[in-house]
């Protein structure tokens, strides 16, 4: 989760540094402020555009992932049960085998105690 975070953070720092860099750019330029505003505003919208596409990707490659894991978890777990479901079929029938063989031979050792 903290690599997530960490790339989040990283991302938004990039975004950041780069509008920031742009509208110093501009703000130096040579140009008249009407159109500065505007080409401001024009990069912003852009700036804005690209975080969303991003956004949308990173957020689809998470979904993604959860997807894998949620499967192979469930596939997993399911595994896990069908094993300890045979061990327990398999030690219960020999379990019962040996408590008929202890009852049986109780019952004679009391029979020949009479």
């Amino acid at each position: 989760m903290s690599k997530k975070n960490n790339t989040a953070g990283i991302l938004a720092g990039l975004l950041a540094g780069a509008a920031a860099g742009v509208i110093l750019g501009m703000l130096y330029a040579p140009e008249e402020g009407k159109e500065t505003r505007k080409k401001i505003k024009t990069k912003a919208s852009d700036l804005k555009d690209q975080a969303k596409n991003k956004y949308d990707e990173v957020s689809e490659k998470v979904k993604d992932q959860y997807g894998n894991i949620s499967s192979t978890f469930k596939e997993t777990a399911n595994s896990v049960a069908h094993t300890v479901k045979d061990g327990y079929d398999k030690y219960k029938d020999q379990i019962v085998s040996k408590t008929a063989d202890v009852v049986k031979n109780v019952e004679s050792e009391l029979n020949d105690l009479k």
